[in-house]
């Protein structure tokens, strides 16, 4: 009696070490906790939704929605093995990512998450926090405005106001690079009233003082620099001419140099 046998060949590629480091750093247990699943939603939850298609960001460079359910399906075993869950295509469907795009929207949930993340994440690596960068960016599209939309027309650092933009603030640990807050704000806003809430959200998700605070001279706000001040903390910036007048900043550099 012939016994048929079937072979499934699957490209196993970076993908368990891709998981198990999101693992490691508690992405999948962090995210469930913050952002429950709801009762009626089937298949994978959030925190592990969020995972496998981080996975395939890391892994293909791609982080377009609809490219992720094909090249799940392609590694079902792979994915199944590697994070313990039983992977289906149908949870990496474009509408289901959405909706986790949806979930993570809401602001207080993430700024919860986040604080939880930056504290799996500096016991995770081992970090002690000096030093923190701060800085505002902005990318523009061919996008549609709407009122209560993300993206709006603004002071363009590109150099085309005639574009809708959005803004992104970010507070990042110095020299590595990783991110402790995060702010993405519609494109009109003024980027000095942004420095302090980053601030104060990198205080409390770091949970010490007496950092440095390194930025651009929109960080020289008087109102900025005092309240990092006030919570024992430092920065440093240059002055803007309305902060320091020329002949000030003159006279200054004249002191120092004299010792």
């Amino acid at each position: 009696m012939s016994e048929t046998i079937t072979i499934t060949t699957e490209r196993v590629d970076d993908i368990p070490l891709l998981v198990a480091q999101l693992v490691r750093m508690g992405v999948p247990a962090l995210l469930d906790h913050h952002f429950p699943t709801h009762g009626n939603r089937q298949g994978l939850s959030v925190g592990w939704t969020a995972t496998v298609w981080l996975s395939h960001i890391l892994s293909q460079a791609d982080h377009r929605l609809n490219h992720v359910q094909a090249w799940a399906e392609t590694h079902l075993v792979t994915l199944t093995r590697a994070t313990q869950q039983p992977v289906r295509g149908l949870d990496m469907t474009d509408d289901r990512l959405a909706d986790v795009l949806h979930a993570l929207a809401d602001d207080h949930a993430w700024q919860a998450y986040e604080g939880a993340q930056n504290g799996q994440l500096l016991r995770v690596y081992d970090l002690r926090p000096t030093r923190v960068r701060l800085d505002s960016t902005t990318a523009s599209g061919y996008w549609e405005v709407t009122d209560d939309g993300l993206f709006q027309l603004g002071h363009s650092k590109d150099h085309r106001p005639d574009l809708p933009q959005v803004k992104v603030m970010l507070g990042v640990l110095d020299p590595l690079g990783l991110p402790v807050a995060t702010d993405v704000l519609s494109g009109e806003r003024a980027d000095d009233p942004l420095y302090r809430p980053a601030i104060e959200r990198v205080r409390t998700s770091l949970g010490q003082v007496g950092l440095l605070y390194v930025g651009d001279s929109k960080l020289g706000a008087l109102g900025t620099r005092a309240a990092v001040a006030a919570a024992a903390d430092f920065y440093l910036c240059p002055l803007s001419a309305v902060q320091l007048r020329t002949e000030d900043l003159a006279q200054a550099l004249e002191r120092a140099g004299e010792g």
